[in-house]
């Protein structure tokens, strides 16, 4: 397919693009028709029957992606008439598209734009959820680094902080730091929460905060004390997670924090290249 249609029908796709007030964008299918190189409304409605029918296997709610509505049309002499039209999903034109003629050119164009599109928000979504991770790890980093020092003020001394903080691993994952790793086949002298998922870290820094709040509040003197707290919290919030059925030493582990953060870093330069030269041209 030359280049020029390419760039055309990819304009022609997004500038049919509509929203609703939600800001949920479709298309509506008549217009999505001449997109699709269909003459006839009863051809092309053939073809969204099918699509449906896709819809309805993939465990989808039909009625998400297609919803019928009305669409004004000016018929000759002025004279207007309502007729029948469908909203569609970014989701429904994929299906439709696959289930349309292939001999098509458009049909052919769509069918890879399309899929396309869906790879790319998937990898927008997956590149989302890992730098939530990333952040998750250095808030806790942070809030460890707090905890550290309110123990330091408030009893001179922080030499036992490893063995606090390894303490509430074992209140909250029911083992040692010793034995996650061994479950998770991390090396020793690599760090647990480096291979936790989001849900862990977040768990393990809301404890930390507790004990840095009630260490605080009760004006703890010794690390025993503060230790006792740590693990309390921990524990606590383990019950919770048992509670809506997530067992934190069940969890697989995740990708080492540190390769995920240079993944991101690289996506990110090649971004910012990319726009400096579509900004040049």
């Amino acid at each position: 397919m030359e280049k020029e249609i390419i760039l055309s029908l990819t304009a022609n796709f997004e500038d049919f693009v509509q929203r609703t007030e939600d800001g949920v964008e479709f298309w509506l299918a008549r217009d999505l028709q001449e997109l699709l190189g269909y003459s006839k409304w009863s051809n092309f409605v053939n073809v969204i029957a099918k699509a449906k029918i896709a819809c309805e296997v993939s465990n989808q709610n039909v009625l998400d992606h297609f919803a019928d509505v009305g669409k004004m049309v000016e018929i000759g002499s002025g004279a207007i008439k309502e007729v029948d039209d469908i909203m569609l999903t970014r989701y429904a034109c994929y299906l439709i598209a696959q289930n349309g003629d292939s001999k098509k050119q458009e049909i052919a164009f769509a069918q890879t734009y399309f899929a396309m599109q869906t790879r790319k928000a998937e990898l927008i979504e997956q590149q989302m959820l890992e730098s939530e991770r990333v952040q998750a790890r250095a808030k806790l980093a942070i809030t460890e680094k707090e905890l550290s020092q309110v123990i330091y003020e408030q009893t001179g001394r922080n030499d036992n902080f490893a063995v606090i903080r390894s303490k509430g691993d074992q209140a909250l994952f029911g083992r040692t730091t010793a034995q996650m790793k061994e479950r998770w086949g991390i090396k020793e002298t690599k760090p647990l929460a480096d291979f936790m998922p989001t849900i862990l870290l977040k768990a393990k820094d809301f404890a930390s905060e507790i004990t840095i709040y009630n260490a605080k509040e009760k004006q703890m003197q010794s690390e025993r004390e503060i230790s006792n707290e740590h693990i309390t919290n921990n524990e606590a919030v383990r019950q919770t997670l048992l509670s809506r059925g997530i067992v934190p030493e069940n969890i697989l582990p995740q990708e080492d924090i540190k390769k995920v953060e240079r993944k991101l870093n690289t996506q990110n330069k090649k971004a910012l290249a990319t726009n400096d030269t579509l900004n040049k041209q």
